[in-house]
């Protein structure tokens, strides 16, 4: 397996996880609390019912499933064995169709070149040490046209503030350690990269939490976290 746009170290911390991905409330709660907004910005977007569709990162396939419940033919790739074993396992549970397979973006692209309709890639640009690489990969497998949706965090104060202080040790939304702020992604920086691969960014839109009534909602404002659609040119 190419490993070279890994951190092992990630993916050992996720891994470790692994039994918790379907617990609404274990230690990914606040993805399963996220996962209907995430759907729903897709789904307004870009319909997904008979489209292919490519969830890099899938992890324990929460949003992979959601995505295949709303009509879609999709393949869910992580690089954490234990992550694609719960995927799968979930399936007896859902019943569900999702082709689960561990590989890297990278070396999928590799295989499956100009595949997809519609690729996801949420929560992981930030967990890999060469995000350029991962966004060109993801223009590969993308047929002309097709739609790509990705979804990080802003290096800013700010980000620092209320994406790990509050986020992981206060309000206990994340795990400690989830999160580096170095690996942070400036939309400036994510808008280069993805012109490099030939991709058009088409929406950019900030995700906001609000503690007192414990729920996300999607608005103006970038500077923690934010969701992008880019196109394929």
């Amino acid at each position: 397996m190419n490993t070279a746009n890994v951190d092992q170290a990630e993916v050992q911390k996720f891994s470790r996880l692994a039994d918790e991905w379907w617990d609404p409330n274990g230690e990914f709660r606040t993805l399963h609390m996220l996962n209907p907004l995430r759907v729903k910005y897709i789904q307004d977007q870009t319909p997904v019912a008979g489209l292919r569709v490519l969830d890099i990162g899938c992890g324990g396939g929460i949003l992979a499933e959601a995505l295949a419940d709303q009509g879609a033919e999709v393949t869910g790739i992580d690089i954490s064995e234990q992550a694609i074993f719960a995927a799968r396992r979930h399936l007896r549970v859902s019943e569900l169709e999702v082709n689960y397979v561990c590989a890297t973006a990278e070396e999928f692209a590799d295989e499956d070149g100009a595949a997809f309709d519609m690729i996801t890639c949420m929560e992981l640009l930030e967990h890999v040490p060469d995000p350029a690489s991962l966004i060109e990969a993801c223009a590969r497998l993308l047929k002309p046209q097709g739609h790509l949706y990705m979804s990080t965090l802003n290096r800013t104060p700010k980000s620092w503030l209320l994406g790990i202080v509050a986020a992981e040790y206060m309000l206990k939304l994340l795990p400690r350690g989830t999160h580096q702020h170095r690996n942070f992604i400036r939309p400036s920086e994510l808008y280069e990269w993805c012109e490099k691969a030939h991709l058009r960014m088409c929406d950019i839109t900030g995700l906001h939490y609000n503690p007192l009534a414990n729920s996300f909602r999607l608005g103006d404002g970038v500077d923690i976290n934010y969701f992008v659609r880019c196109q394929r040119t």
